[in-house]
């Protein structure tokens, strides 16, 4: 067995190297299906992970190709409904095996494999590793692995098929294994939980050349007072291909760069599988061998909520209303924090950093999911938790009439002042969602104009009081006593806020900030979070500068798609080593939504629409469109020197508009 520790040191140096260095050619590429694959060359050793989920369970692959070809692999499971103690926050139950089926298990001519050579590994959702092995007078040998969580249980399974690809028959024999562990019962929460790994085992079997044998391995857990069920790996495989299929034929991004196709359909993968079925309902979770069962006021409602009315998938949604639901619980007259998160199954809370801003992270999800999912009575039921998050926002503005908080979602990482951009462009953005949403909802006239009014006064506040010369650039201060460069100055981008726009994105894309690995947190430090990479991709874009849009977007797509850590956008570097949270793949989904598609709703069945098209495509289409209550497509195309607009539902053309470059218009479905 391999030695597990060396090698996940030789990947964090890998990763490490990753953050710092240029990779002249990708390590992956697109297959014509949609997926991504690493035909192995000499570039080896390599090491990486991945992250999968399915509802009761996640699991972060450590997996790579060693200095002989041979795979290396190590499972690190996450059962999020397997509570231990303490329940906070991190109180799932966790645990890794590196087990090595193959040279551990496997036997042909009564020998045991001697060597594999990995050609190459696919990702689709799946992970998929063809090899070639061999042994003593072993004859050829192909051996394909299929990796994937359940959708649906606590388990996780794994396919092996191997083919005979020489000229005589082989022997063939893998033992039937059972390994049990049964954990302190005085660290569960439920007492003691079962962790139960099995090979399906082959009874010795002659393959005859072109011929193969199949068999499984799955690893499980569960409570004590739960009979424990056989898992059909096959079922469970086709399971998880079902539900990649269903997101990949659901908003279907079409353009001429097949990297930003394929990226976006993977981001599509990772945004929705990290759902978990808790006692307290559907929970997106960020993941990352932390935060599961548990909602966040900027992962969940400020992030990802908005995104999946256009995904419509449907669990997705779900997830999104009962966070919202959650949030409500603890609303109240005396208009004290709302919590930053609600963790353990919605059992408790945390709030470690204080107010993060985190009525402002609400009051902008729940208005822009409510306006998109386009539900008239959903939209009622979450009408009050924003009308309350709107005014414990008002009733936080200091002297200068922008908001307070005690940190941001960095929570103290790095400093916010008193007042920082970012809540009061989000409280911004809520106020104007609100008189969209409340004018469809039949709130009063003079509601709708009190939010317009303090729309209008906080957009000069916040010019007014973050507004400066930053490190030579006419831009924002983050915070009031800000002197060096923030990668959040790309905030007020994405709330319709041009005022400073050529300045700011100068700054974004100075070497003060911008990286290969996208924007540094702050001029000078080595620290980068995809989070705000991914909003200032959205607001150039937004804000009409296509061509440096799509330029960064590109190499971003590539890096994170292709490069050395694949194959979705990841949380930050150095903190986490580049863990796969799931919300940032929302994000990257919403550059494309609302950055190259300029969708903005302003009502239950309307959006205003500025696509921006580059230069040298002619064509993009978003197909399958599930917001605003309708499922439609939208495609877009240039016409001269215009743009074309068409909108179609059931095969019918029903909006055919022709505008002009960086115009804005109003669709009504």
């Amino acid at each position: 067995m391999k030695n597990i520790i060396l090698i996940f040191i030789c990947q964090l140096i890998v990763l490490t190297g990753f953050a710092k260095s240029n990779q002249k050619e990708n390590r992956w590429e697109i297959n014509t299906s949609g997926s991504i694959s690493w035909n192995i060359d000499s570039r080896i050793p390599h090491y990486d992970h991945i992250e999968m989920s399915g509802e009761q369970i996640s699991v972060v692959i450590r997996y790579g190709v060693d200095e002989d070809g041979a795979f290396v692999l190590e499972r690190s499971f996450v059962w999020p409904m397997l509570r231990t103690i303490p329940n906070n926050t991190h109180a799932s139950l966790m645990r890794r095996f590196g087990w090595d089926v193959m040279s551990d298990m496997i036997t042909v001519n009564t020998r045991r494999i001697d060597q594999e050579k990995v050609n190459k590994i696919t990702l689709e959702g799946i992970m998929i590793v063809e090899s070639e092995l061999s042994a003593h007078q072993n004859g050829n040998l192909q051996l394909t692995r299929y990796l994937f969580p359940s959708t649906t249980e606590a388990a996780y399974g794994e396919k092996y098929v191997l083919r005979n690809v020489g000229e005589r028959a082989v022997l063939v024999e893998v033992p039937y294994a059972n390994s049990v562990i049964r954990t302190d019962p005085e660290k569960g929460v439920d007492g003691e939980y079962i962790i139960e790994a099995t090979v399906s085992g082959v009874p010795g079997t002659s393959i005859e050349a072109g011929d193969s044998v199949i068999f499984y391995a799955d690893f499980k857990a569960y409570k004590n007072d739960y009979t424990s069920q056989a898992i059909d790996v096959e079922k469970e495989l086709i399971k998880r291909k079902d539900l990649i299929s269903e997101l990949q034929d659901n908003l279907v991004l079409e353009t001429p760069d097949p990297v930003i196709n394929t990226m976006f359909s993977f981001a599509k993968i990772r945004g929705s599988e990290s759902i978990y079925k808790t006692n307290g309902g559907y929970m997106h979770g960020p993941g990352g061998e932390s935060y599961y069962a548990a909602i966040w006021a900027n992962d969940q409602a400020e992030y990802i909520n908005p995104f999946f009315p256009f995904l419509g998938y449907d669990t997705g949604n779900l997830s999104a209303n009962n966070s919202f639901k959650h949030f409500t619980r603890f609303i109240n007259d005396e208009y004290k924090p709302i919590p930053s998160s609600i963790v353990a199954e919605g059992l408790d809370i945390w709030n470690g950093a204080g107010d993060r801003g985190d009525g402002a992270m609400i009051a902008y999800g729940v208005a822009r999911y409510a306006l998109a999912r386009g539900d008239k009575q959903e939209a009622f039921e979450l009408w009050p938790l924003l009308e309350w998050c709107l005014e414990y926002c008002r009733r936080n503005l200091n002297e200068y009439g922008v908001v307070t908080s005690d940190s941001d979602e960095l929570e103290n990482r790095f400093p916010s002042g008193s007042a920082n951009l970012t809540t009061s462009s989000l409280y911004y953005d809520a106020l104007l969602s609100a008189t969209y949403l409340g004018k469809d909802l039949g709130k009063s006239a003079s509601q709708i104009q009190s939010y317009k009014k303090q729309a209008k006064e906080l957009r000069q506040a916040i010019d007014d009081y973050f507004g400066g010369i930053v490190e030579g650039f006419n831009t924002y201060k983050y915070y009031k006593e800000n002197n060096v460069l923030r990668s959040w100055i790309c905030i007020p981008l994405t709330v319709g806020i041009y005022d400073r726009k050529e300045e700011t994105i100068k700054a974004l894309f100075s070497p003060h900030l911008w990286t290969e690995n996208g924007l540094l947190t702050q001029a000078g430090s080595e620290t980068f979070w995809d989070r705000s990479t991914l909003y200032a991709l959205r607001g150039v874009l937004a804000s009409g500068q296509t061509e440096k849009g799509m330029e960064y977007l590109k190499n971003y797509s590539t890096q994170r798609l292709l490069g050395e850590h694949v194959p979705y956008a990841i949380e930050a570097w150095p903190e986490g080593n580049q863990r796969h949270l799931s919300a940032e793949s929302g994000l990257y989904c919403r550059i494309i939504t609302e950055g190259l598609f300029g969708i903005r709703p302003v009502g239950l069945r309307s959006f205003t629409l500025m696509p921006s098209l580059p230069k040298n495509w002619n064509t993009m289409s978003l197909k399958k469109i599930r917001a605003f209550g309708n499922n439609f497509d939208l495609d877009v195309s240039r016409k001269g020197k215009k743009i074309k607009i068409d909108i179609i539902i059931d095969n019918k053309l029903i909006i055919e508009k022709i505008i002009n470059e960086e115009k804005e218009i109003l669709i009504e479905l």
